[in-house]
């Protein structure tokens, strides 16, 4: 079974388009000042960006390969196009937070701070500081990063095994 399309150019083409959509997914965020508050519609739609993107890339090669798509290529295809996409993705995050807005933790963190006060107005201040401390480790632009890239590659993982199983299709060995 020899393929007629390329999976790589397929992988790296759907990839950087993911990171992009990605991107401006974040840009959006950025500039509307949103990046301090968490939103599910931002969640919401950076997972169809994910979706859609691999399912697109997995049809694509799908179509270029004389409609044939075995699952093993899908879930290579896909978790593919995650990778390169969370790759690009962490180089925005990156860039976003050491050069972009260097103040961005500081502010993430102020957020954090004015919402527990909010929901628990009785904490001991003592109490408040631990939990603002612990929640800022968890905000720093690499650990941000890993998170979101494993996140990606999961999510690719399970869109692409789910998708390959739907689409796929293998050649006759006669």
């Amino acid at each position: 079974m020899e393929n007629t399309a390329s999976s790589k150019k397929h992988i790296i083409n759907y990839g950087l388009l993911l990171g992009i959509l990605s991107v401006g997914l974040g840009v959006v965020i950025y500039v509307t000042n949103s990046y301090t508050e968490q939103n599910w519609v931002h969640s919401l739609i950076g997972f169809v960006i994910l979706i859609g993107t691999i399912m697109y890339g997995l049809t694509a090669f799908k179509k270029a390969n004389e409609g044939y798509i075995t699952l093993g290529e899908a879930l290579k295809i896909g978790v593919g196009i995650s990778l390169i996409g969370g790759i690009v993705g962490v180089i925005w995050t990156i860039l976003l937070m050491n050069v972009i807005e260097p103040d961005m933790v500081n502010q993430i963190t102020e957020a954090q701070r004015t919402q527990m006060i909010e929901r628990f107005p009785d904490m001991p201040e003592e109490q408040l500081n631990q939990s603002i401390e612990m929640a800022a480790k968890f905000t720093s632009p690499y650990i941000i990063s890993a998170f979101a890239l494993i996140g990606n590659l999961f999510f690719g993982f399970i869109i692409s095994l789910i998708g390959g199983l739907i689409i796929q299709k293998k050649k006759d060995l006669f």
